[in-house]
């Protein structure tokens, strides 16, 4: 995994001129969601010609124009649309199918796909990190994306270790679990490290007031009770449709880590959730954490070596993922739970993924505690 969950090659920032009224658009939306013309503007724009993207990393930039815009139409102007037109919904569903997820913003748009490195040489890293497109702008909205962004990168070794630690197991190899561990354990030290960075330059309140509005989807949401028609979808036949909006909860890397270190969650609507999740992953992404899962188990094999060295090492990995556990729960009551409540479109009770969120993460958290050695 040369880059673990972010894309072999830096996301591209711009699509080809027949497709200049969008990009265009793009540059506008910040100005446009201040302004009352947004709907009737991205309404106007010319129809979204998919058949003329001609690379992966096209239709990746396509799935990123399309998911701000209907996520922008949606939420953008005084009471949510129930409806999204055809000149936004027919292109959006037909790129969603090309990349296996569904029409609506998820991590791997927001996040996995939204950045440029300021020096093209230099390290994928916050300070040398800028998003390609945002909705409103803004110093919080860029470092609450980027911070995620560098906790991909800081993941990579982690999750390249993953497989060779089974593989290990499966040999009773102890030294090569034991390396493998080492890495895991390195990677989660830095995604912490890089986690308590968050409130250095995202404030709870303007993240909860102007980043947050936007990301929402139309399942489970108070505002959104039928969901959204996709007019023009005739796959959809005018039915509304329900899809869960964007959260870090769809990446792969913390779902990997509990595959590879054992980690499980009671069955109950929570585990329904988390596996509900996977769809709006990359189907790559999805594969991956199936494939850790399916593997041979590393706790297993610690437990029978009865190898001091291999239990702390294994320990520590579990310890760091209930850290990180831990401080995201901190967070989500500090910048969505404890926020004051000023619209039923942006409610502080239930996550964009449409969850009771503080009772999940906090069961999320208690439950990885329980797999200590």
């Amino acid at each position: 995994m040369k880059r673990g969950f972010l894309p072999d090659h830096d996301p591209l920032e711009r699509l080809p001129s027949p497709f200049t009224a969008w990009e265009d658009a793009a540059v506008e939306l910040p100005k446009l969601l201040a302004g009352d013309h947004l709907r009737e503007i991205l309404t106007s724009l010319p129809p979204f010609s998919v058949d003329l993207l001609a690379s992966d990393r096209e239709i990746e930039r396509a799935m990123v124009l399309l998911s701000y815009f209907g996520h922008a139409y949606v939420w953008g102007q005084g009471e949510p649309a129930q409806r999204l037109p055809a000149v936004l919904a027919v292109p959006w569903h037909r790129v969603a199918g090309l990349l296996g997820r569904p029409p609506v913003l998820s991590y791997a748009s927001y996040a996995l796909q939204n950045w440029r490195r300021i020096r093209p040489d230099g390290p994928i890293a916050m300070g040398n990190l800028a998003l390609v497109q945002n909705f409103l702008g803004g110093l919080d909205e860029e470092w609450f994306i980027l911070i995620h962004v560098d906790i991909e990168a800081r993941a990579v070794p982690g999750l390249a270790a993953l497989l060779p630690a089974q593989e290990a197991a499966e040999r009773d190899d102890l030294p090569t679990v034991r390396r493998c561990l080492e890495e895991v354990i390195s990677s989660l030290q830095g995604m912490c490290a890089t986690l308590d960075r968050m409130v250095e330059r995202c404030d709870p309140y303007i993240y909860f007031h102007r980043v947050r509005p936007y990301i929402h989807g139309w399942l489970d949401h108070p505002a959104m009770p039928h969901g959204l028609v996709y007019e023009g979808v005739i796959e959809y036949g005018g039915v509304p449709r329900k899809f869960r909006g964007e959260t870090g909860a769809q990446s792969g890397i913390i779902p990997a880590l509990d595959g590879a270190l054992g980690i499980e969650h009671a069955v109950d609507p929570l585990r329904h959730y988390l596996m509900d999740l996977r769809q709006y992953m990359p189907p790559a992404h999805r594969a991956f954490v199936e494939t850790v899962e399916q593997g041979s188990s590393i706790r297993q094999f610690i437990i029978r070596s009865g190898s001091p060295a291999l239990r702390e090492a294994y320990n520590e990995c579990v310890r760091l993922v209930q850290r990180f556990r831990t401080t995201h729960l901190e967070y989500a009551g500090r910048y969505v739970h404890k926020q004051s409540l000023r619209s039923a479109a942006n409610p502080n009770e239930i996550g964009t993924g449409g969850t009771p969120f503080m009772i999940y993460l906090r069961k999320h958290k208690e439950e990885t505690a329980k797999y200590l050695l």
